[in-house]
Parts: structure tokens; C-alpha cells; sequence
């Protein structure tokens, strides 16, 4: 009897976290579709939560610690 009990529970778990999946991919999909389509770099960090950065943004470091160690 604990058994099931405990199969159960996990099954209502696995659920929650399938749908909270779910959310959180329909909440953020045109956002993160645009971002990979201009070739920003998207990092989750929550739910709903996202990290857009742009690559690029490290090619402006690299000449700046150039100039750096020429001075």
C-alpha cells in the first residue's frame, strides 16, 4: 500500500514538472526564436527567465585589452 501511495506522488510530480516545462517554453518561444534567428546566444535561468546575449559583444573586449597592453 505505501508503494503505490509513493508511485502516485511521483506521478503527480512528473506531471507538475511537465507542465511547468511546458509554460515556461510557451511563455518564452517567440522571444528565444527571435534570438537564435540573429544569432544571440540564449541562457535559461529560470522559469520564464532567460539570458540573451549577443556574441559579438566579445569581439569588443579583445581590442580593448589590446589597447590595454600596448600603453
Amino acid at each position: 500500500m505505501y508503494s503505490q501511495g509513493t508511485k502516485g506522488l511521483s506521478r503527480i510530480k512528473s506531471r507538475i514538472r511537465e507542465l511547468i516545462a511546458w509554460a515556461d517554453r510557451e511563455i518564452c518561444m517567440e522571444p528565444d526564436e527571435f534570438a537564435y534567428r540573429i544569432g544571440w546566444t540564449v541562457t535559461k535561468t529560470g522559469f520564464g527567465a532567460r539570458r540573451y546575449r549577443d556574441p559579438r559583444f566579445d569581439q569588443l573586449r579583445l581590442p580593448r585589452r589590446v589597447h590595454e597592453e600596448v600603453t
